[in-house]
């Protein structure tokens, strides 16, 4: 994650996420701190990260987010096709992280899908409608 010059090459500026709740499902430690760290300095609550379905199914249990960041291939060679249909069942809005350039879901499976390593501006951006979603209800 480059941050302030993938922000300004983008055009992206900085969001409140204050009241977000996130949930970080992400199999590589250093991937999982680095987000949670910066989503955490914008505000979000994050949970996580977690590094298999069964885990973020038990944090999801505890407490349901607004969104869930997700990356494709977890622990173990676990992919997370499981994981997206059951927070889509849930109403539970996805942006998946993979580091390959395509990922094999259906059309609306997943809000957006983002290539890592993960640029941050677009990111921010990925979350920038869960935020608007929150202030209007």
């Amino acid at each position: 994650m480059n941050s302030l010059n993938d922000r300004e090459s983008l055009g992206a500026e900085l969001l409140d996420l204050t009241g977000v709740r996130i949930l970080l499902v992400e199999d590589s430690w250093p991937v999982g701190e680095a987000l949670k760290s910066m989503l955490r300095a914008l505000g979000a609550d994050v949970t996580g990260p977690a590094a298999t379905t069964a885990d973020a199914e038990r944090l999801i249990a505890q407490r349901n987010p607004d969104v869930g960041i997700v990356d494709y291939n977890l622990r173990g060679g676990e992919l997370a096709n499981g994981l997206i249909d059951s927070m889509n069942t849930q109403g539970i809005r996805v942006i998946v992280l993979s580091g390959y350039s395509t990922v094999p879901l259906s059309t609306g499976k997943a809000a957006s899908v983002l290539q890592k390593p993960v640029v941050e501006a677009r990111l921010i951006a990925a979350l920038r409608p869960v935020v608007q979603e929150k202030a209007a209800r």
